[in-house]
């Protein structure tokens, strides 16, 4: 049996998480979800992010090259919820471009990054859950977290510009993008159906999911 290595990327609310639990649970495939518990610099980081967004980021990276490591040398397919490309291509750059990292730390940061990802293998594809602002805000009200209160469409809407950015020139594996306005993959089996039928078919580039 071939084993699989799959990685699911996009915005706050998408879906990331969910999608990753019923694929992992319809395709017999090893989940490996999100965590942000375990980082010390959080409560710091949210106090004072200029001060503390460097090392917070720096950890954060770490802990998912430790991770991404370990998920390619399971034995059986995975998926992971959040790649260790998004904590760099997204967040730091959207912590730098915002003022909250210093253009100093900002380049070691990518430099650090660059340098690991150049001898690091990828997954074999990347499934990009892409959503509007709307949709993102409507979903992340709906569960309910307290903190993500204060998640503003506006912050959104600028890690959206950068998402989209990044898949305009991610070249490392295959991609396959969801269009998640539109994809109940929750309550309709036809349209988890659809992702499934797309995943196996094992693309070799870009390509998108529509259900008219």
């Amino acid at each position: 049996m071939t084993k699989h290595f799959i990685g699911v990327a996009g915005n706050i609310g998408v879906g990331k998480s969910t999608l990753t639990a019923l694929l992992s649970k319809h395709l017999d495939w090893e989940p490996f979800l999100e965590s942000q518990q375990d980082n010390p610099y959080l409560a710091d980081f949210y106090t004072d992010m200029s001060r503390w967004s460097f090392h917070s980021q720096v950890f954060f990276l770490a802990r998912r090259l430790r991770h991404h490591r370990q998920l390619l040398d399971r034995p059986n397919s995975v998926i992971q919820d959040r790649t260790v490309y998004e904590d760099a291509e997204i967040f730091a750059r959207n912590l730098y471009e915002q003022g909250s990292m210093e253009a100093r730390d900002y380049d070691t940061y990518c430099e650090l990054y660059q340098a690991v990802i150049s001898i690091l293998p990828p997954p074999n594809l990347v499934l990009y859950l892409r959503a509007s602002t709307p949709t993102l805000v409507k979903r992340i009200r709906q569960r309910g977290r307290s903190y993500e209160r204060q998640i503003t469409a506006e912050y959104l809407e600028k890690l959206n510009v950068l998402y989209e950015d990044w898949f305009d020139h991610f070249a490392l594996c295959p991609v396959l993008t969801i269009q998640a306005d539109r994809l109940d993959f929750v309550a309709n089996g036809d349209h988890l159906d659809l992702i499934i039928t797309r995943i196996l078919e094992r693309l070799h580039g870009k390509e998108v999911v529509n259900f008219d």
